[in-house]
């Protein structure tokens, strides 16, 4: 083993030995089913937002300590994905000669990264890829893996500065990853990345422009963004299975402890099919999420927001929403019409059969419309 190999090793080391200690601490609070799922909610500003963010860019950490160590543990890997997203575009320009020559050399080599619309020779192929980018915006709604950690928030009046310290962090990290991007172009000349390999730019900056043990710490970010994300879909689906399906359908007098146990059981199978699935060398990251960011977006997005801003929406309505956004994004993905990404068509579709299957049914019951007024009579925001 180097000695380059061993401050890598070093670093990483570190780095999950942190995750670790915090999963056990809270796998000790962790006693029912409420801390396990959403961490009795107790979560602060800045907690919500960068484990909010660092969920959408830790398994073992999530089996033993649940909500509480999945927050804590997102809010680390946040800052850490935040400064090295920031120090990989900001180094490598400097190692280039500054943003100027940069810039200029970007100008040069790579022009048609500097267009933010490409070339509109073709108009329709043109629209259908500004309104296929545009879509990315409407999965938001639907991650409940984002959404979770606003749940868990301790006080509403608090939600308005977490939203806006995570707008701050992903329109900064979103504009260094474009950096990354086109820097990294011009910056492995004459050497170019095709295929797979295009997704490790990333990676081989770090590795040429660092130390070994700094290279190891910002490899410990593409970690952190791959183990934040991971634990907030596994804890979603430990909580869907365990709260929803398990005490209400299979054992509804189930204790805490056993549903604290049926999550923890969920959470290592869930992994182990996750693993299976993503041992494929040749499947493009980016394809598996954007399939994935579409599945959730169009299913449960209009769904969130008809519940918000729509008393009139029913329960068929909402399911018939699920379903109908769900499915058309399977279908749309199997055909592909028009080259649309498909959370575009299920999102609308999922939007339209929840108001016309709502409109022809009954009222919502009045405890529902009542929740629904003094709801808004908290809206914060």
């Amino acid at each position: 083993m180097t000695q380059d190999n061993l401050m890598i090793i070093i670093a990483f080391a570190l780095y999950l030995g942190l995750m670790m200690y915090i999963g056990v601490y809270y796998y000790r609070k962790s006693n029912s089913i409420g801390d396990y799922i959403l961490g009795g909610r107790q979560l602060g500003p800045w907690i919500t937002a960068l484990s909010a963010e660092a969920s959408d860019m830790s398994g073992w950490m999530l089996m033993g300590g649940g909500f509480l160590a999945v927050s804590w543990t997102d809010c680390i890997q946040g800052a850490l994905m935040f400064f090295a997203i920031l120090a990989v575009p900001i180094t490598a320009a400097m190692y280039m000669g500054g943003p100027i020559e940069t810039f200029q050399l970007i100008q040069h080599e790579f022009p048609q990264g500097l267009s933010l619309f490409g070339n509109p020779s073709d108009w329709f192929t043109w629209a259908i890829g500004l309104i296929s980018s545009l879509g990315w915006g409407l999965g938001y709604f639907g991650q409940p893996h984002i959404l979770v950690r606003f749940m868990a928030i301790s006080d509403a009046k608090e939600l308005k500065k977490s939203t806006n310290i995570a707008m701050v962090w992903v329109i900064l990290s979103l504009m260094a990853a474009i950096a990354v991007g086109l820097i990294g172009h011009v910056y492995m000349l004459p050497d170019k990345l095709v295929g797979t390999d295009a997704e490790t730019v990333f990676l081989i900056m770090t590795e040429r422009l660092f130390t070994p043990f700094v290279a190891g710490l910002i490899w410990s970010a593409v970690l952190a963004a791959i183990m934040s994300t991971a634990s907030a879909q596994l804890l979603v689906t430990a909580s869907a299975i365990s709260n929803d399906f398990y005490a209400n359908i299979i054992h509804p007098k189930a204790s805490d402890k056993e549903l604290v146990l049926v999550s923890r059981i969920v959470v290592l199978l869930v992994a182990l099919v996750a693993i299976y699935m993503a041992m494929d060398p040749d499947s493009y990251i980016l394809t598996m999420v954007a399939y994935a960011w579409a599945g959730f977006g169009a299913a449960f997005g209009p769904a969130i927001l008809f519940s918000l801003f729509w008393k009139r929406m029913t329960r068929h309505g909402c399911i018939a929403g699920i379903v109908v956004g769900g499915l058309t994004v399977l279908i749309w993905k199997q055909f592909g019409f028009f080259g649309l990404y498909e959370i575009v068509p299920g999102f609308i579709f999922s939007s339209i059969a929840i108001y016309i299957v709502s409109l022809m049914g009954k009222l919502p019951p009045r405890p529902v419309l009542k929740d629904y007024r003094e709801a808004e009579k908290m809206h914060v925001l």
